[in-house]
């Protein structure tokens, strides 16, 4: 057995998580989650998907996430639609404001704000970004295509409109990191997809598309690591591609490295919640993987472990060119 050490405060963030990785509890599965994501960084061989859902970009997590693309610590994105809208609305100058959970929801209502928990916006000024994203539609149209190749555009488009603007979608355009959506009608980016079709713009995403590109790119990986920032669709999404692999018979055994931060308890039984021991029954995690779960809330983790990868100032042993495996 190791020896639990008492955690040291520390004017170093990086080494404050360190130390915490040989603590207990969460703030040691927070510790062991940063060893784990520095172990895919390392791995030459490696593919790293960040799956995000949660409301990421109103809570203020988009400066966390463009790290993560400038510095390459992850190499695609499956994320909810809403926090693509949200991202597109920061980048097109529509914020988001501190607000109160216990706000009066009516009175809310009539004075058109929208509330996520204690984040406020304009409702006028979302349905400004919903006509803007229908209009970028109508310019690319005639498409028929993935949700990635729709992101790889919004993305270029973003950059063009307002170049002095900031997103994730941006960075992703310019770095060839793809980004999925697969849920893509659950948001506002459908909802503008809906707006620009009932014009008589020829559009349709093509989702099917999404699931087969994702597993081709798994399939010729020789690793693949993964990081969940809560769970839900993007969580399975990208589970599942070695499950679809396997029953198209290609010899892989699972993601080699994976992390979750969450506050779903598994034993209710929900997928969010689901442990990586589970999804080894499946197959979606290599019986030898790398792995742990942190219980813990995202807005608190992320920024936490995305500033101590910076810190450290960690380089990709490789980075692969992901624009290679769409071609």
């Amino acid at each position: 057995m190791k020896r639990a050490t008492s955690v040291s405060p520390s004017g170093s963030v990086a080494g404050l998580i360190e130390g915490m990785s040989k603590t207990g509890f969460q703030g040691r599965k927070l510790g062991e989650s940063l060893n784990v994501w520095k172990r895919m960084i390392d791995d030459p061989d490696c593919i790293i998907f960040l799956g995000l859902s949660g409301a990421m970009i109103p809570a203020g997590m988009q400066k966390c996430l463009i790290e993560l693309v400038k510095n390459r610590y992850i190499d695609g994105i499956v994320s909810t639609g809403a926090n693509m809208f949200h991202d597109t609305c920061e980048h097109l100058g529509v914020r988001h404001y501190m607000g109160h959970h216990n706000a009066d929801d009516c009175e809310l209502f009539s004075r058109g704000i929208d509330r996520i928990y204690d984040v406020f916006a304009y409702d006028d000024e979302f349905r400004g970004i919903e006509s803007e994203i229908a209009s970028f539609i109508e310019g690319v149209s005639p498409f028929n295509a993935s949700s990635r190749l729709l992101m790889e555009k919004m993305g270029t488009w973003l950059g063009e409109k307002n170049p002095s603007g900031e997103s994730v979608l941006n960075e992703c355009a310019k770095a060839g990191i793809p980004v999925f959506i697969p849920a893509l009608c659950d948001s506002s980016v459908g909802i503008a997809v809906l707006m620009a079709r009932r014009k008589g713009t020829d559009v349709s995403v093509d989702q099917i598309a999404d699931v087969d590109e994702i597993t081709t790119v798994i399939e010729n990986s020789v690793h693949t690591g993964v990081i969940y920032v809560g769970g839900g669709v993007p969580k399975n999404f990208i589970q599942q591609t070695h499950v679809i692999a396997g029953i198209h018979e290609r010899d892989t055994d699972g993601h080699q490295y994976a992390i979750q931060y969450t506050t779903d308890a598994p034993h209710w039984g929900g997928l969010s919640g689901c442990t990586f021991e589970e999804a080894i029954s499946w197959g979606k995690e290599a019986p030898d993987s790398y792995r742990v779960q942190c219980f813990a809330d995202a807005t608190i983790a992320l920024p936490l472990i995305v500033s101590a990868l910076t810190e450290r100032k960690l380089i990709r042993a490789r980075i692969p060119d992901m624009k290679s495996f769409f071609e």
